[in-house]
Parts: C-alpha cells; structure tokens; sequence
C-alpha cells in the first residue's frame, strides 16, 4: 500500500486564518465523518481550538453503522468532548445543531442578555475536506449559501454565512500536515477526503476489501455474492471483477474500473452502513 499523505499549500493558509480569526468568533463545530470519526479528527485543530467551545458534529450518519455511532458519540462525551450525530440531508438535523449550539453557548447568550446585548452567536465551521461542512451550512441557512462538491478541497477561503440568530465562518477543510497512523489515512482516502489524483484505487480497493471482510463480512457477501471470506483478498477481488464484468480483452481483469466502483459503492453507502473506526 503506498504511503498516504497530502497536506497541500492551501491548507497552511487555512490554518494561520483560522487563528487569526478565533478572537471573532463564540465558539467551533467541527464536521467530522460519522464512518470514520477518529479519523476525521485533526489534532492540530483540536489545539488551536482548546480555549473555545466546541461542538463535534458526527455527519453522515444515515452512510454509518448507527452501533458504531452510538458508541463514538459515548466514547467522545466520555472524553468531554461535546457531540451529537446527523445526516445534513436530514431537516431534522436543524433543529437539532440549533439546540446544541445554544445550548453549548448558554452562558455567553445569558451574560449578553444581562447586558441588553442582542447579537447573533458566531461559530466557526471546520474539519478535514469532505466531511459536509458546507452542507451542514446550508441546511441551516435552509438554502444554497456555501460552495459544496464531492471533491476534497472545493472551499478555499473563509466565507461568513449571515443568519438572523447564527453567524457561521466557513473555513477550508484541513488535514494534518503529517500521517502517523496510516490506517486513518486509508479510511480518509476511502471517504474522498483526500485527492483523488493523488491516490492508486487499485490499491485502495483492495485495503478497503481486506478491511470490511474482517469488519463488515455479511455487508461483503451481501453486495458482490461472495460466498468464501476465507480466500485471500485477490481473489475475492477477482470475483468481484468477474461478476460485474470487469474484464479487458482476452479475459484480464480491469482491476482500474473495477476499483473506482468499489471505493464509490463504500462512498455512496451501497455497502451498507459501515463505521471504520
């Protein structure tokens, strides 16, 4: 497996302007993945945010195995860590992060409403690339305000979402600058946090098969009609090639097609409700 790493020039920008603008803002919600959420936490930003309220978002939650959801939302608030799970695509997710919000900044909105102040709560958005962010933004603008894509990286400045009780600062998504665990940098590859041009699918595929085979065993059979987990991961691999006809001239597996539809399968929850980590 080829080593994973990619921190591009944009993201030092991104993080000296997250600092900078840390004094304007109440508090930060960060937007972590629900099927790989310790993945999906950047230490380098939890320090730059450890004097300010934080809301961990868990997104993605209708694409993750609510089991492993339910025990990542224990595990985090057993580290004091305050968190709630939603899928942005859901309206009631809303109402839900409105409540969170307010309710995680309850002294600050009482100590302004003994002072006569009334100004909207400023929280700023961040995590890795592609965790929905800018989704998350507009559902609670209830329209388009922020740029999305399936791509990593497709916010590149910060952007202020004006509401009439929320200002919300968009920032780019972020990665570490440095991978020590790789087994976390494969689950981001697996999610399209990091660049897809960067990245071998065939390799990856075959990872994520090894992975979910031991993980998520009846998911595998399920999907690709594996009958025999026990056969080395190439060939398990093969099998998939075969059965949806991923063959080049002369009966040779096309392992390139037949990796990019595995990696999208895990990325679009056709698997099945999947928590990596």
């Amino acid at each position: 497996m080829q080593h994973l790493q990619w921190f591009p020039g944009h993201m030092t920008a991104a993080m000296r302007m997250m600092e900078s603008n840390l004094k304007l803002v109440d508090g930060v919600m960060i937007v972590l993945d629900s099927r790989t959420p310790r993945a999906s936490l950047n230490n380098k930003l939890g320090k730059l945010f450890e004097n300010k309220k934080v809301l961990y978002v868990l997104n993605k939650c209708d694409l993750a195995d609510p089991v492993g959801v339910k025990r990542t939302v224990a595990e985090f608030k057993a580290e004091g860590k305050e968190t709630v799970s939603v899928s942005a695509m859901d309206k009631r997710a809303v109402d839900l992060l409105y409540e969170k919000i307010f309710s995680l900044l309850k002294e600050k909105l009482e100590r302004n409403k003994l002072k006569g102040v009334f100004k909207p709560i400023r929280i700023m958005v961040a995590g890795i690339p592609n965790t929905g962010k800018s989704t998350i933004i507009n559902a609670l603008c209830g329209g388009k305000k922020a740029v999305t894509g399936d791509k990593a990286g497709v916010t590149k400045g910060k952007q202020w979402i004006r509401l009439r009780e929320l200002e919300l600062l968009d920032t780019p998504g972020t990665m570490p600058p440095a991978f020590d665990n790789q087994t976390y940098a494969k689950h981001l590859a697996y999610i399209g946090s990091m660049n897809d041009a960067n990245l071998d699918f065939s390799d990856l595929a075959y990872e994520l098969l090894d992975e979910l085979k031991v993980k998520y065993p009846d998911l595998l059979k399920s999907k690709y009609g594996l009958e025999d987990l026990t056969l080395p991961t190439l060939e398990l691999f093969n099998g998939i090639c075969k059965r949806r006809g991923f063959l080049m001239r002369g009966g040779e597996f096309d392992y390139d097609r037949c990796a990019v539809a595995i990696i999208d399968d895990f990325r679009k929850g056709r698997i099945g409700k999947i928590v990596l980590d």
